[in-house]
This record gives structure tokens, sequence and C-alpha cells, in this order.
């Protein structure tokens, strides 16, 4: 990272591509995944870490991203939902979403989903407790999570018969 006119050179990857960004300090991970890079999958809500729906996940760990400033991303590996889909299609956790009706508005999906996979990562057979624990954080006005916990639950027992 580097000071340029009171701007900052910062370098990350996002979704496996590297990117420089020279920008304000006082901006945020969420501000710049938005407005600079067009990775609008990234919802912007209360911009206090109360709802959860700019969740990412930096370096492995689902992180409220209105809550980083820019500078803390450098060197580090960014994955939004639009780093989630694959070769084959959707990602197993997108796909039990949609099969478990666990969207209904979806400005929550996207932040629910990283949350969850960051879950899944650390911990491959979480149970329904621990992923109500790592969902802690979010919240959807829609569904009541019961359809989110079976969702999640779903793309846990098919990512584990496909390892």
């Amino acid at each position: 990272m580097s000071m340029m006119d009171n701007k900052i050179l910062v370098t990350f990857t996002v979704n496996g591509r590297q990117v420089e960004v020279l920008t304000a300090p006082n901006r945020t991970l969420l501000e710049v995944l938005r407005e600079d890079l067009g990775l609008i999958g990234t919802k912007q809500g209360c911009d206090d870490s109360n709802c959860g729906v700019c969740t990412v996940i930096v370096d492995k760990k689902a992180v409220k991203s209105c809550c980083m400033l820019i500078g803390q991303a450098e060197g580090t590996n960014v994955t939004t939902i639009e780093g989630l889909e694959g070769e084959n299609g959707l990602h197993p956790l997108q796909q039990a979403f949609i099969d478990h009706f666990a969207i209904q508005c979806g400005f929550c999906t996207p932040a629910m989903i990283l949350s969850a996979k960051a879950l899944l990562d650390e911990n491959p057979n979480a149970t329904e407790d621990e992923i109500r624990e790592a969902l802690h954080g979010n919240i959807c006005r829609c569904t009541g999570y019961k359809k989110i916990i079976e969702a999640i639950e779903a793309a846990r027992d098919e990512m584990n018969a496909q390892a």
C-alpha cells in the first residue's frame, strides 16, 4: 500500500483476480467493491455492521465489508457472491438456496451464502446450532430462517458426499 496525494494504492485479490485501487483511505471495502469494481452482489444496508448484508469472505473468514477500511484489504483474498459460481455452474450453496426456497426478496441472500460458505469451508460437518451461530450477524426480514438453515444443511450434506 502506498500513499499518493491523499489517496492510497491498495492491491488485493477479488474472486481470483488481482486488482489495484487508488482511492481515499477513508473508504470501505464495501464502497470499493460496489462503486469501483462493479460487484453489486455485495449489498449496502445499515453501514454499522448490524444487518450483515455486506458480508464477504476475506482470507477465508466472513467479514462485514461496511466496517473494513479499504487499506485493511491490502494483500488479502476477497470472495464476493460473484466469485462463487464455478466451471460446473452454481456453487452447491447457491443451488440449495434455490432448491429449498430460501430466497424471498433476495437482499440478504449473498451474505447468507457467503457466511455459510466460510463456515462450511472451516467446518464441513457444522451442526444446525453451528450454522445458526455463523448466521448470527445476518438479518433476514422475509424468510424466518427455517428454509435458509435447511438449504445450508442440504448443501453441507451434498458437499460432504462429493468430497
